[in-house]
């Protein structure tokens, strides 16, 4: 009996559905719905019109790969203190998708900043 193939396919997050996500197939506009639960960690991560890869095992969806660094936005956090370093500690900051990253002292609400998806941790301002 020959097995089915895990296979990755590039798709585009359109949108929230629910307690389901929708992407589109970036070659044949095809979308595929999948559920949140599958998805958890990556939906910490996820924008609209983001590029993601859809792990399938034959027809059934196991999951996506976001990319490895995403910009998101600092949407609460404490008021950065003047004459702060990158190098004097740092406090929690509250990203556009929930997501809550150890950053600086002078990072403040608004900042765009690139994360690493890989263990949720700062990187710079974007």
């Amino acid at each position: 009996m020959e097995q089915a193939p895990i296979n990755t396919r590039k798709m585009q997050y359109l949108y929230a559905d629910g307690d389901s996500r929708v992407f589109m197939d970036m070659d044949n506009y095809e979308q595929v719905s999948v559920p949140d639960d599958a998805i958890k960690n990556e939906l910490l991560y996820l924008q609209e019109n983001m590029e993601v890869s859809l792990v399938q095992y034959g027809s059934e969806t196991l999951g996506i790969e976001v990319p490895n660094t995403v910009v998101l936005t600092v949407v609460a956090t404490e008021p950065g203190i003047k004459g702060s370093t990158a190098s004097g500690g740092s406090k929690p900051a509250t990203m556009d998708t929930g997501l809550v990253v150890q950053v600086p002292f002078f990072v403040n609400e608004g900042d765009k900043l690139s994360i690493n998806t890989q263990d949720g941790s700062y990187i710079s301002r974007a």
